[in-house]
């Protein structure tokens, strides 16, 4: 394979400087019911956000998508699937990452530990250590998809006044 000379300048827009990410705190349909509040930095990739103005630092995949979520203790993602692999590694804290599709199913991971969640399995996951953390999201694929919920988290947050439109976009109710 002959290798690829590359500037300083084109290697800078494939550098994410963990200091200049801008988090989004609505980047899902869940992100208003308290137990779902948390930060959402897309890192490469457009990942599977369902905020279309939340742009991420390198947006060119190339076959994956990382984000991170920064959570503080108790808080996390509700139960949703995807149509991609999606690999969860703590970065800093201690987080459950639950499964089944009723979330009966659960194990505790520590920082650096790596659990990888098979295409189409209903998955949640939340911080359970006693300070705010850090988890990477791993999602295969050039083109993630988007999220698929549970019928009671669109439920809970349509209440919010957030739901989803066709194409899988937040929609926010002005009235609420």
């Amino acid at each position: 394979m002959d290798t690829v000379t590359i500037s300083k300048e084109k290697m800078e827009e494939r550098l994410a400087r963990f200091k200049t990410l801008k988090p989004s705190k609505q980047a899902f349909v869940d992100t208003r019911l308290p137990e779902h509040l948390r930060d959402i930095f897309n890192v490469i990739g457009p990942g599977v956000t369902e905020d279309p103005e939340l742009k991420p630092a390198i947006s060119d995949p190339q076959g994956f998508n990382i984000t991170y979520v920064g959570a503080e203790p108790g808080k996390g993602a509700a139960l949703h699937s995807h149509p991609t692999v999606e690999v969860f590694i703590p970065m800093s804290g201690r987080w459950s990452v639950y499964w089944g599709d009723d979330g009966e199913n659960e194990f505790i991971l520590e920082p650096f530990d790596v659990i990888s969640v098979p295409v189409g399995v209903m998955r949640g996951f939340r911080n359970v250590g006693e300070e705010p953390g850090y988890l990477m999201a791993i999602l295969g694929g050039t083109d993630a998809g988007k999220v698929s919920w549970s019928p009671s988290v669109l439920n809970r947050a349509q209440e919010t006044g957030l739901s989803l439109d066709e194409s899988g976009n937040l929609v926010v109710d002005s009235a609420q």
